[in-house]
């Protein structure tokens, strides 16, 4: 389980510091400096135990000029209409990212 769990982790940081497939809620579109909020997403290391029980860095939040913001990775199949199995060679991931707000 650990070793699986591990894998799902390292896949999501993959993902998160890839910037692709990434879906903004309108508040946080509208947010200053957006490429530098991306830009700490994509570097967000501050994994605890909770935000991140489960240790698959599929969460994360952060504090950004004074706003709250979550970022979350959700795993779909290629059509984006069932959820998939993280580690299957088949998901696709998309990640979300919300003002606390929003969630």
């Amino acid at each position: 389980m650990c070793n699986q769990v591990s894998k799902v982790a390292l896949l999501n940081d993959q993902f998160r510091r890839s910037g692709q497939g990434v879906t903004l809620t309108c508040d946080v579109a509208e947010i200053a400096d957006l490429s530098g909020l991306m830009k700490k997403v994509r570097s967000f290391k501050e994994f605890n135990k909770n935000n991140d029980p489960w240790n698959e860095h599929d969460f994360g939040r952060l504090n950004w000029k004074g706003e709250r913001v979550f970022w979350k990775i959700d795993y779909f199949n290629k059509t984006l209409d069932e959820w998939e199995d993280p580690l299957s060679p088949d998901c696709k991931r998309l990640m979300t990212v919300m003002l606390a707000e929003d969630y």
